[in-house]
């Protein structure tokens, strides 16, 4: 067994007793915990642990995100760095920085506050340290969030990005992925609740895609001016094209609120 396969394991039994050792979050917090347009600081610590790739890709991979959101007027701009660590060879990885991303969602008025629209710019920069880690690339898009919060039980909604090249590495491939990502939040009381927030990814320049879907369970506790949000989601692979996709992966992270 690996080290990485094992810190994500004891990761994951800490997890599991912190959520039963404290009290759970307030309803309406619990309600807006997932939103990704509330109008507050927010820092999330996000990680994907992947232990199989497919088309014969031997090794596990890991992409540790650091996120964080600010309100700005009727903007909300969200800032992404990964750390990854990707196999190379037989026993071989890399590990290292992959590349920076930003957008800023312009908050469109929906006419009710349980509804969050937002739309806006998207702009990644080539800050990773190794090039399997990055593209080359400058890259420029266009980002869309809805959130829908009618609901105490059931929150939905889902983000859309699209970004292609403008500059960079003329060596390096051209660039146009797509991303969805669908999601869904069921309360089940006392702070815990269900989810469901996979990423479908299209590379639309090879033609290659990862389309998973997503299952898992998280708690919600608030303390102070904080709220935490703490959970772990397995996800599985339905469709897919191109080697090097994730077969399974497990999305867990610990999201904060300030309020």
């Amino acid at each position: 067994m690996s080290q990485c396969d094992k810190m994500w394991k004891i990761s994951i039994v800490l997890l599991l007793l912190f959520w039963l050792s404290v009290p759970a979050a307030a309803q309406d917090d619990a309600a807006q915990a997932n939103n990704p347009l509330a109008n507050f600081k927010a820092f999330n610590v996000q990680n994907y642990y992947i232990p199989s790739l497919s088309g014969g890709v031997e090794g596990s991979a890991n992409t540790f995100w650091f996120r964080y959101a600010q309100p700005l007027g009727k903007f909300l701009l969200r800032a992404s760095l990964p750390v990854s660590r990707v196999p190379t060879g037989p026993d071989q990885h890399q590990s290292g920085l992959g590349d920076f991303n930003i957008f800023a969602a312009y908050q469109i008025p929906t006419g009710s506050p349980a509804r969050s629209l937002g739309i806006g710019p998207l702009l990644a920069a080539p800050t990773a340290t190794e090039s399997t880690l990055g593209s080359g690339k400058w890259q420029a898009g266009v980002s869309g969030v809805y959130f829908d919060a009618s609901s105490s039980t059931v929150q939905w909604g889902g983000l859309l990005t699209w970004q292609t090249d403008f500059a960079g590495n003329s060596n390096r491939d051209d660039t146009n992925f797509l991303a969805v990502q669908p999601f869904m939040f069921v309360q089940l009381g006392n702070g815990l609740y269900m989810r469901g927030a996979p990423v479908w990814a299209f590379n639309l320049e090879s033609d290659s895609y990862h389309v998973p879907v997503g299952f898992g369970i998280g708690k919600i506790i608030k303390s102070g001016n904080v709220v935490y949000n703490f959970f772990i989601e397995p996800q599985f692979t339905v469709l897919d094209r191109g080697s090097g996709q994730p077969e399974i992966q497990f999305y867990m992270a610990l999201n904060m609120q300030f309020k």
